[in-house]
């Protein structure tokens, strides 16, 4: 949708109150449903936080550190709730420091609405203290933004917003409202958006490309499945399973739909990608019928586009109609809801059990767990490896706890050895891969679902961009557990320089701080493990707490992440050493 600045489009039937429009704002939320935001104040907001500071509660503030961290916290708020995350900072730099979180939640999808305050409107375009055209610089990174310089048209924007931020493909939505619009006052009353002209978030599915999805599928002799987060954004876990046990069609994921379907399931067989897994990767140019599901084809999973299965026709479950044929050309597009479009194949779907083609699947996972996945989690090197840990953490948490990652080695690790028992398990920076996300991204996960145990899994580079968020951990008493895989390195660079740089490690040796008196010094408990024998207790000590706790682990400085499959290759020459 266009940028634009809004304007009231109807008046309202509704019984009205005079009020401020930094009043309506919170008023607005709260008619939302909005229980929590994450956010810093400043001097063009300042009105709205006063009012916060009346309606305390209703609403719960969280001060982050850093509006980066306020943006990362709503997007883990809104990954693991389903619910929208609500991020909100001042004018200037306040509003510049919100974008990378931004531009996150709209490649990954994630419902997010930001609320920026902006200098008077007869200030605008003069460059005035704090101004920045914080609409202009977010509109690449967006769903849909605007600007909001009259106080009668914030409930309008408002709900437009939030309607817009969840509804169909889910994504990251600003609002812009300049100082004099929140301290004018107007006849207040709000009305929930239902619908935006031009605007159609859902497409109709259409019987007639199920049916023919389900001829390729049902004629299949090796079909395969790759399902993405569209999966669990559209609440279709159980639809999947069932269309995967009923078709016997082996099901890969990529790491954003990790979680979606048990890692124990017998029919899921792995992560796809640069660092997934060797079956599904190489037998993506073995299929007959590549099924994908709630994914975008992303690089990072079809590698060169040149030998992405050609062999194979291609079906396409897809809610959002610019994904199709945007990188892989597809036989049969079925566009629509992944729940209502997956509810329409299953009746038609023929039940199968294609032995033969899982037992490939098999065969190639020994190889992997030989040359591979052993030494990984059964190593006989004397240093600790980052797999080893995931697994001593999964061991211990019995594959139900939320992991919240970084990027780099330790993500990719921990998506490959972590137990993903329940939905929305798997909470990480997919398609922008933001260093920084995980600590955030952690305290926002774990306010949503207070119940659930989330441990944030960061590397030593990615947790200093953010460890600032240590502090709003203690002042919040989130009770996160913090694990650090120090390999005093920058991992994933490093493995890069190392395969194709000829060990050219440049830029990417760290020379870190104490990290356990950081955390002491944030009032967190904290412990600092170096030998095998330690690992054990020190992971049982850290989930037994009822506070939070940080857990830094020393692991082996030079090892890599494989298999991997290198950049712009074919997803058949992923190596496995």
């Amino acid at each position: 949708m266009d940028t634009q600045t809004i304007k009231t489009a109807q008046k309202s039937t509704k019984a009205t109150e005079r009020i401020s429009g930094s009043e309506a704002i919170v008023r607005c939320l709260i008619e939302e449903g909005v229980d929590i935001i994450y956010g810093y104040p400043g001097g063009a907001i300042m009105p709205v936080y006063d009012e916060l500071y009346k309606y305390q509660d209703k609403i719960h503030h969280v001060l982050t550190r850093h509006e980066q961290g306020a943006t990362h916290s709503a997007q883990g708020y809104a990954r693991i709730s389903g619910k929208v995350g609500v991020a909100m900072a001042t004018s200037g730099p306040g509003a510049t420091n919100l974008i990378t979180g931004i531009a996150d939640a709209q490649i990954d999808s994630t419902p997010m609405v930001c609320i920026t305050g902006q200098v008077p409107s007869h200030l605008l375009g003069s460059d005035a203290f704090q101004e920045t055209d914080i609409v202009g610089i977010s509109t690449p990174v967006t769903k849909w933004n605007c600007q909001v310089t009259r106080a009668e048209d914030i409930p309008v924007a408002i709900a437009k917003a939030f309607y817009i931020a969840k509804s169909g493909r889910p994504g990251p939505v600003l609002v812009d409202i300049t100082k004099d619009a929140q301290f004018n006052e107007f006849d207040f009353s709000y009305e929930k958006c239902t619908k935006v002209r031009s605007y159609n978030p859902v497409p109709k599915t259409d019987i007639t490309k199920v049916e023919a999805a389900a001829q390729l599928i049902n004629n299949a002799k090796k079909p395969l499945i790759v399902w993405g987060q569209g999966v669990i954004l559209s609440e279709a876990e159980q639809q999947l399973k069932a269309v995967v046990e009923k078709g016997g069609i082996p099901a890969a994921w990529t790491i954003l739909g990790a979680s979606a379907i048990p890692t124990s399931h017998p029919l899921n067989v792995g992560m796809v990608g640069m660092h997934g897994n060797y079956a599904p990767n190489m037998l993506t140019n073995e299929c007959d019928v590549l099924i994908a599901i709630g994914m975008r084809f992303d690089d990072r999973v079809t590698g060169s586009l040149n030998t992405y299965a050609k062999q194979a026709k291609v079906i396409h479950f897809e809610i959002d109609p610019a994904e199709i044929d945007k990188n892989v050309k597809t036989d049969v597009a079925v566009l629509g809801d992944a729940k209502t479009s997956l509810d329409m194949l299953l009746p038609i779907l023929d039940k199968k059990e294609h032995k033969d083609w899982h037992q490939q699947f098999k065969d190639l996972y020994a190889i992997e767990y030989d040359k591979v996945i052993k030494d990984d989690i059964h190593p006989t090197k004397e240093g600790l490896t980052m797999g080893e840990v995931l697994k001593e953490i999964n061991s211990q948490t019995k594959g139900e706890a939320a992991i919240v990652t970084d990027v780099g080695q330790h993500q990719m690790v921990a998506c490959r050895y972590a137990d993903f028992n329940v939905s929305k398990s798997n909470i990480t920076s997919g398609g922008l891969g933001t260093m920084g996300f995980g600590l955030p991204a952690a305290i926002g996960a774990k306010m949503a679902a207070p119940e659930r145990e989330v441990v944030s899994i960061s590397g030593d580079g990615g947790y200093q961009m953010t460890i600032q968020e240590l502090g709003t951990i203690f002042q919040q008493k989130a009770a996160v557990k913090v694990v650090v895989l120090n390999n005093d390195f920058l991992g994933m660079v490093r493995q890069w320089q190392q395969l194709f740089f000829d060990k050219r490690y440049a830029s990417t040796e760290m020379v870190n701080p104490n990290f356990v008196a950081i955390a002491e010094g944030y009032y967190i408990k904290a412990k600092k493990v170096t030998k095998r024998e330690e690992l054990a207790d020190a992971v049982a000590e850290m989930i037994a707490s009822k506070e939070a706790y940080f857990l830094e682990v020393c692991v082996e400085k030079e090892d890599n992440v494989f298999p991997m499959i290198p950049s712009g290759a074919s997803v058949s020459d992923i190596r496995l050493e």
